[in-house]
């Protein structure tokens, strides 16, 4: 039996790659913009406080990647409040007529963990002030659920701390978060390396984010292409459906009638 896909769908927008890759770390844009090539991916998540948008005197993004071949997600990076984040992505509206935003209200600097009564508090200011939220939350199945009711167009749980590398801490509670949502489930931190991408989507994820892993490695363009080919064997994976784990050998062929 062959299972057919269908592509990710966020807040009416259609995309075909389930990879959406950063803006952060890279040695220059033009690495970046390589990078966001060999990935595959179709959407590209923007620090408006770290990455230069509007100022012609500099260097900037835009001259690298065309906002008009990319989704571009403004997100409130280094952001500790609800009004804080609101106000950046007021911001982000009026310069780039961006309303499809991905949250993030952090806590403490030393774990980056999100703040989850803040981030719920901004989901509520921002869906009523007309955007579609994308929210990067702690891999916690109730809080996502009260997200989601909030309004929020996708689920984003972290799969390690920010920048960590650590792979997938928590399947247990991300799979949860993934059979109770209706919205899509995007892994959102965490990743390291092509596995974990892997990882993230045989339990089920709708799609990854990363920027550290591609950025950091000592090739970023070859690790931009080593996740787009790990999501997408993730997730065939996952539509496959893994065999059962067996706490015996089970040989391949069978053993009656040997010579």
């Amino acid at each position: 039996m062959t299972h057919t896909d269908t592509p990710l769908v966020v807040a009416g927008r259609t995309l075909n790659s389930r990879l959406i890759i950063g803006t952060g770390k890279y040695q220059s844009y033009a690495q970046n913009a390589e990078a966001l090539v060999a990935s595959g991916a179709e959407m590209i998540t923007v620090a408006l406080r770290r990455v230069n948008l509007s100022d012609p005197t500099q260097e900037r993004l835009v001259d690298h990647i065309d906002p008009s071949q990319y989704i571009f997600l403004p997100n409130t990076a280094g952001c500790f409040t609800g009004e804080d984040a609101v106000r950046t992505l007021r911001l982000a509206r009026e310069a780039g007529g961006w309303d499809l935003v991905k949250l993030e209200v952090l806590s403490d600097p030393k774990h980056l963990y999100p703040d989850m009564e803040e981030t719920l508090r901004a989901t509520d200011m921002l869906v009523k002030d007309g955007f579609d939220v994308m929210v990067y939350c702690s891999d916690d199945p109730v809080y996502a659920k009260k997200l989601e009711a909030a309004g929020a167009c996708a689920i984003m749980p972290l799969g390690a701390p920010i920048g960590s590398g650590l792979g997938v801490q928590n399947p247990v509670n991300i799979r949860l978060i993934i059979e109770e949502a209706d919205v899509p489930v995007i892994v959102d931190a965490g990743v390291g390396t092509a596995s974990d991408a892997a990882v993230a989507m045989e339990l089920g994820c709708d799609g990854v984010l990363m920027n550290t892993a591609i950025a950091e490695a000592q090739d970023p363009i070859g690790m931009a292409r080593a996740m787009k080919h790990a999501v997408i064997a993730g997730r065939e994976a996952y539509l496959a459906g893994r065999m059962a784990k067996k706490r015996y050998a089970d040989p391949s062929s069978p053993l009656a009638g040997l010579i």
